[in-house]
């Protein structure tokens, strides 16, 4: 996944190409995607690849610290979501259906418009540690995201980093 961003990170101001990665994310603009895909070096059938170039493409801002889990409560504080006793907010219930999402599209689709929040709210995204969980999306996975999410008193205010 490193190599993969190290060759995206490369290309952050051809706006033209950043473009056409992003059709990756729309079904029916997908093809305009894959002839970068194979300039970059992925294989259009490399999902998750295709993926995190495609939001890349959309959300270049990147940290290396924390995970999605990270992302989507930094997104709820920016908002100024208030926790209710009975009541989650509306990222909170956001989360909670991404965490029950299936492996593939169904977790890919929910991925998207949390990437699409952050890049509202100005929030960075671990790419590579978000490449690797979905690529491994599993039981733990799903709990690490939770723990970052909800561990009561932690900060997870990632810091922006330049690549």
């Amino acid at each position: 996944m490193s190599s993969l961003l190290d060759r995206l990170r490369r290309y952050t101001e051809n706006r033209g190409m950043m473009a056409n990665l992003k059709c990756i994310l729309v079904e029916s603009k997908k093809h305009r995607a894959w002839p970068v895909l194979n300039r970059i070096g992925i294989d259009i059938n490399q999902n998750v690849a295709a993926l995190i170039a495609g939001l890349y493409a959309t959300h270049p801002e990147e940290t290396t610290s924390g995970n999605f889990g990270t992302v989507c409560k930094v997104i709820e504080m920016r908002r100024g979501e208030k926790h209710g006793d009975d009541k989650l907010t509306p990222t909170e219930r956001r989360f909670q259906h991404l965490l029950a999402a299936e492996k593939g599209e169904e977790i890919n689709g929910r991925v998207i418009r949390m990437i699409l929040l952050a890049k509202s709210q100005g929030v960075p995204v671990n790419y590579e540690k978000l490449g690797n969980d979905l690529t491994y999306w599993n039981e733990r996975t799903k709990t690490e995201w939770a723990r970052a999410f909800w561990t009561p008193g932690a900060e997870p205010v990632p810091e922006e980093e330049e690549a």
